[in-house]
């Protein structure tokens, strides 16, 4: 990218222009990523100014038996493998119960596609964890989930949605999109959900007024342009239907999959990856870093190259952590306002809808702003 490229696009960026595909190649080429994170922390002030958001959520999941086996997954089992397990209802209830002292707001749940569990089971775990902290939102079930449970149930995919959403369902998780190509996903996980599938569960999902994320697994078998081209097709989506909230996007980590000649993405692209996600995707509201996969240097380093979200306290985190994670589990309240104030942002905890539930003002020592 010559410089005379970068000023253009700075002043697209200024001026607030939609960039093209070409414009986000030219993006993609450059290696000034000190500057692609000034363009980016521009575009982010213009969203949510100097504030980053957290929430206190638990994540969990209900099974680790699937058949689909992605080979860039490490998490999944087949049934009849010594550690494949399914949690029982009492063990799913008995985890949330685990987590009620912390003041968590949202359970965070998704799981493997089991051979064998009824739809009814899902209803069941959802309905039972409503009655039980109905104070707690509940986002669960990617894309992929919902299109198997159709599947199984013999339902529509609306269908599957409304039950869900009846018995407690607040909103959907962002996975299972990995990378929106055909060709890549009939590589890495042909026997799960193909793009259209994962989209059309999401447009169908918004139409019922249920909010998502969006994600995005880099750093695997994906070129340059297929990225892009999976960022224009989340971007698109969201000028029809305004339901993603968020866009993640998850570097790959190799060890235990089926992937392992792969190195995990450096610190500089997962970077730049945030900051070009940044700009591409003008309607969408927020983008997070995972901190479960950047780990906690990168994504406090995030913070000033287009991210406004480093999810929440986790509680307990399971499948990136099969493929070779070396973050904690979890993480407390304190230790996301550290991270934020330290980078000189202002630390709102937010729920699952981006809420405001309190803004933490001197330095996040202080005591919170109720908003």
């Amino acid at each position: 990218m010559t410089k005379n490229n970068l000023h253009a696009m700075a002043e697209k960026i200024e001026n607030a222009e939609r960039l093209t595909k070409q414009d986000a190649m030219t993006l993609m080429d450059s290696n000034d990523i000190l500057q692609l994170g000034r363009l980016a922390d521009r575009a982010k002030e213009r969203k949510t100014g100097q504030q980053v958001f957290f929430n206190v959520n638990q994540h969990i999941n209900l099974t680790n038996i699937c058949v689909s086996r992605c080979k860039f997954c490490a998490f999944s089992r087949d049934k009849n493998d010594a550690d494949a397990y399914a949690m029982s209802l009492d063990e799913v209830l008995e985890k949330a119960r685990s987590a009620r002292h912390l003041g968590i707001t949202e359970f965070h749940i998704v799981s493997g596609l089991h051979p064998d569990l009824p739809f009814e089971y899902y209803l069941d775990a959802i309905s039972s964890l409503k009655q039980e902290m109905p104070e707690v939102h509940i986002q669960a079930f990617t894309a992929v989930e919902i299109d198997y449970f159709a599947k199984i149930a013999k339902l529509s995919k609306r269908d599957v949605l409304l039950k869900l959403k009846d018995a407690g369902l607040g909103s959907l998780p962002g996975g299972g999109a990995e990378i929106l190509n055909h060709r890549v996903r009939e590589a890495v996980c042909p026997k799960k959900a193909s793009s259209n599938e994962w989209l059309e569960v999401m447009k169908t999902a918004h139409s019922l007024g249920l909010k998502s994320n969006a994600t995005m697994l880099f750093g695997h078998i994906e070129s340059p342009e297929e990225r892009i081209d999976h960022l224009l097709t989340l971007r698109e989506l969201q000028d029809e239907t305004g339901g993603f909230q968020s866009f993640i996007p998850l570097p790959f980590h190799p060890q235990n999959t089926e992937l392992p000649e792969l190195k995990k993405p450096t610190a500089f692209e997962s970077l730049k990856t945030l900051a070009i996600s940044r700009l591409v995707l003008d309607n969408f509201d927020h983008i997070k870093a995972f901190w479960i996969m950047l780990g906690l240097k990168v994504a406090q380093l995030s913070l000033l190259f287009g991210v406004d979200d480093l999810d929440g306290t986790v509680v307990e985190e399971k499948i990136t952590h099969a493929a070779g994670a070396e973050t904690d589990q979890s993480i407390s309240r304190d230790e996301l306002l550290s991270l934020i104030t330290e980078a000189g942002r202002i630390p709102v905890e937010r729920d699952t809808l981006y809420n405001v539930i309190r803004v933490y003002n001197n330095g996040g020592q202080g005591v919170p702003v109720e908003t």
